[in-house]
């Protein structure tokens, strides 16, 4: 990395994980700060790719989905910025959230990752504060469309593999680098993770850190 190059930080997570939603006003403070020193590209992981059998493996004897939807409600209880509605999890319930990610790598394609960004906040809006289901595909391209999006072209990339192959690709790269969960930050050429509910102190002394060496020098922060 050149002094005039961006920091390329990869962001992977999955946009029906509380963690990432948490981690939206961070990612607002990092650009607020940094600007163009720092470049954020988002990747999606298969987290809630299959709500059904994660609730059945890890939340059968602690409530189901509604013992869930508290846990997702007392992890977000001391952010503000992060609002939860009170029946998160309990009648909606979205099956997973492929057609969620496939919608936004459509938008990729279609117009800019700034786009894409912009839709993945409004689809996290909708279900964890207005309890709008984004796991159905015409939900989602509803909202896209809200957004001044054609969901026609979307739908098309869909339907014709090209979102899916992109997703894939994110699926694909979340194993090489053997990323844990949601939200994960790999940077300096994947020498420094930061995983989970990170503070933004934590991520700025990262930032910091690797924008403080030029060139390919290993950081010890």
């Amino acid at each position: 990395m050149s002094n005039n190059e961006p920091l390329v930080i990869d962001y992977f997570c999955d946009v029906l994980c509380i963690w990432a939603w948490i981690a939206q006003r961070r990612i607002e403070e990092m650009q607020d700060e940094w600007g163009t020193q720092v470049e954020l590209r988002r990747h999606y992981i298969n987290l809630f790719g299959d709500t059904a059998s994660r609730m059945a493996k890890q939340w059968s004897e602690r409530g189901g989905y509604e013992g869930f939807g508290r846990h997702v409600q007392d992890s977000a209880a001391p952010y503000d910025n992060a609002p939860v509605n009170s029946e998160i999890w309990k009648a909606v319930r979205p099956k997973t959230s492929l057609n969620a990610h496939l919608v936004l790598k459509a938008t990729e394609i279609a117009y800019t990752p700034e786009r894409s960004a912009d839709l993945m906040l409004l689809i996290q809006k909708s279900f964890f504060v207005d309890n709008f289901d984004v796991g159905l595909m015409d939900n989602v391209l509803l909202l896209a469309e809200q957004s001044g999006l054609d969901k026609v072209a979307l739908r098309t990339l869909i339907d014709e593999g090209e979102a899916g192959a992109s997703l894939m690709a994110d699926y694909q790269k979340a194993a090489e680098l053997n990323i844990k969960g949601s939200p994960s930050w790999v940077m300096n050429n994947g020498r420094q993770e930061l995983f989970g509910n990170v503070g933004y102190r934590i991520l700025r002394a990262n930032i910091k850190e690797v924008l403080s060496k030029p060139g390919h020098e290993a950081s010890w922060c």
